[in-house]
């Protein structure tokens, strides 16, 4: 017997709130640049230490210093020009570009207290980066073949077959321990476009579709008011967060 195709992402639940009592997320800001192997080990010490039972849920905004780090299914030939640091790392996923004007947030969640369904995690924090974006007039996208949310771009040159043309605007990377998440989101606020053509975005190569930013739309947002966005809409989707 075949096994059932598992459903589009569209026609998840993407509501994964914890159990009522549960307490509130941590929500940590760090303001400044963040080393990258520095946030790993935060990471993986605070995973341990929430699976234990020994921490609340976290979720921790941040901006790293410009490098390329390699998810699970990343390929060699996707990296184009390596200009900056490569890190390679245990998420899921393949090259991305982290940088100064990019809000990463790593979030660090226990799915056994509120759901324990990997596609429906990622249907969630594609559904809060969705509705981040529109707080600022953005329309973000999901789509089934690409992980993270895209805006179409009819200003620029259409694909071969004329296919619309489209642009990443913020990419998802997670790993799950003992179902308690890591890694996270990263949304490309005003970050320096050019930074991504030393690699294949998350192995992306067709011409017409490309990567963007608020500040590329023509979105004049500070890191600020992204951080609330995020924080407002995060409690819609994944319940209560407090400011450490």
């Amino acid at each position: 017997m075949n096994a059932p195709c598992p459903l589009p992402r569209d026609s998840l639940d993407p509501a994964l709130a914890a159990a009522p009592g549960a307490p509130p997320v941590e929500w940590r800001a760090s303001g400044g640049l963040v080393d990258y192997e520095a946030a790993v080990a935060f990471m993986e010490a605070r995973v341990a230490r929430i699976a234990a039972g020994e921490a609340p849920e976290c979720v921790w905004l941040l901006e790293h210093p410009p490098i390329y780090t390699a998810g699970t299914s990343a390929k060699e030939s996707d990296l184009l020009d390596p200009r900056f640091p490569v890190f390679r790392t245990g998420r899921g996923g393949q090259f991305t570009y982290h940088g100064p004007g990019q809000r990463v947030a790593y979030v660090m969640l226990d799915l056994t207290r509120r759901r324990r369904d990997a596609r429906a995690f990622v249907c969630g924090l594609e559904s809060w980066l969705i509705s981040t974006l529109a707080d600022f007039g953005v329309a973000g996208e999901r789509r089934e073949a690409r992980v993270g949310v895209w805006v179409k771009r009819p200003d620029k040159p259409r694909g071969l077959a004329g296919e619309i043309a489209e642009d990443k605007i913020a990419a998802i990377g997670v790993r799950l321990r003992q179902w308690v998440s890591f890694h996270g989101i990263a949304l490309n606020v005003a970050p320096d476009l050019s930074h991504f053509s030393g690699i294949a975005p998350c192995g992306v190569r067709d011409a017409h579709l490309g990567v963007t930013s608020l500040a590329d739309l023509g979105v004049d947002a500070g890191m600020a008011e992204v951080d609330a966005a995020l924080l407002r809409n995060f409690a819609q989707i994944f319940g209560s967060a407090q400011t450490a």
